[in-house]
């Protein structure tokens, strides 16, 4: 069946258990040239390695290391090597997966995902006008609100959202146009993806990087950092048993795909494949030692947002078995999300019987709709369960009160016991 996200409990297990809890992903920052009286002759190279946590202000941090180091002017170009996955990127000609390519759930991260490539926008209206402020900061690049104002309760402010229209000026810079509807007397925050990944990265660097005193008068663009070049300053992620928190109890599709891909491109085995499909030989290997049949399982990037994955439930509820006879099963456990408490569960269950008392993972595509994880019944004892409804007719309207019904059934009653 299609899972959606509650495919996310396999990648998060075997993650832990092939990366381990305390692997974090890592970016560099590189010299690939000579440094002479405050000058680079040659290349700065950053060269990202599955760093969740790369943002702007961690770029900064990176380029001041680089200003410390003596360097004032780049004489060359600024390189963004992403070759530590295979293909280093796997986002250029495929369509969006739905209608909203902009959001976050959407970016197709590769191994240097500045910031998910994502610029956030706070957006505030009166009755009269609409204004919104960009950031972080990027060379030439604005934002032009050009909403319609309309009559309707701010937090649906959503339902008028248009994908934003982004022009090129003859003179390089970038304009963000936003469009569609938005209520008066509102006030919205949303992170979005509009720019090309290169364009993204070369406005934020040249942005920060003059920001600090360096000039630079070279392109920014895709390339691979040669074996000389010399390490300026690094970069580390959250460790792994962090992270968890990101993919089970915020969903954070970017950042399973990430560790996914970081789960072949750790395996030592078969090189020359490309990183995914290394990956899919790992996962499918751990459920082959864990004695869990694979029969009918689909992988294409580990997170579910997907139409091809497959998973039975039967497997799936195996593998949550297995993972609470881990070494790593209380940091399998605490990153679930608690019904009624927390994550994708905070605005549901939220009757007495099951309100803290259940520990599940959601997963909601069109056409299908999942919970998966541990619930406990009245008796104290817990339950594996996984629950997964694929049909047309599957909206969240109508298949979240089947499943939930389910989970306060068996929290409620629990199974009756039968004699050995």
């Amino acid at each position: 069946m299609q899972p959606a996200s509650t495919l996310k409990l396999l990648t998060s297990i075997v993650a832990l258990e092939t990366l381990g809890p305390a692997h974090r992903g890592t970016s560099e920052l590189l010299a690939a040239g000579e440094i002479r009286r405050g000058v680079l002759h040659g290349d700065l190279v950053l060269r990202g390695a599955g760093d969740v946590d790369l943002d702007a202000a961690a770029l900064e941090r990176m380029l001041q290391v680089a200003r410390l180091s003596g360097i004032r002017d780049i004489r060359g170009d600024f390189v963004l090597d992403r070759s530590f996955f295979s293909p280093p990127r796997t986002d250029a000609g495929l369509p969006p997966f739905d209608e909203s390519p902009e959001f976050r759930y959407n970016f197709i991260p590769d191994a240097l995902s500045l910031g998910m490539n994502l610029v956030h926008l706070e957006i505030v209206s009166d009755d009269r006008a609409v204004r919104a402020a960009l950031s972080p900061p990027l060379d030439r690049v604005s934002v032009v609100p050009e909403f319609t104002l309309v009559d309707r309760v701010c937090d649906d402010w959503e339902d008028g959202w248009t994908i934003p229209e982004v022009t090129r000026e003859r003179s390089g810079a970038f304009l963000v146009r936003l469009r569609g509807e938005f209520p008066r007397d509102c006030h919205a925050s949303t992170d979005i993806n509009v720019l090309d990944r290169v364009d993204f990265a070369a406005r934020l660097f040249v942005s920060a990087w003059r920001r600090i005193g360096g000039t630079f008068r070279g392109t920014v663009r895709d390339g691979t950092a040669p074996a000389d070049a010399r390490s300026l300053a690094r970069h580390r992620s959250r460790a792994l048993n962090e992270v968890m928190a990101d993919i089970l109890k915020r969903s954070d599709n970017p950042v399973t795909r990430i560790e996914y891909l970081m789960i072949g491109a750790t395996s030592a085995s078969d090189p020359d494949l490309p990183t995914a499909q290394r990956a899919e030989r790992v996962v499918r290997g751990w459920l082959a030692r864990n004695g869990i049949d694979e029969t009918g399982l689909v992988l294409e990037n580990g997170s579910g947002l997907s139409r091809r994955e497959r998973i039975a439930p039967a497997t799936l509820a195996g593998v949550i078995q297995a993972a609470l006879k881990s070494d790593w099963s209380l940091e399998f456990l605490a990153s679930l999300p608690i019904a009624a408490v927390d994550g994708g569960l905070r605005k549901r269950l939220s009757e007495p019987a099951t309100a803290g008392r259940a520990r599940l993972k959601t997963g909601t595509l069109r056409d299908a709709s999942a919970l998966a994880g541990l619930v406990k019944d009245s008796r104290g004892e817990s339950y594996v369960l996984v629950a997964m409804v694929n049909a047309e007719a599957a909206t969240g309207a109508v298949a979240r009160p089947v499943l939930d019904s389910l989970v306060e059934w068996v929290a409620a009653r629990g199974f009756e016991r039968t004699a050995p």
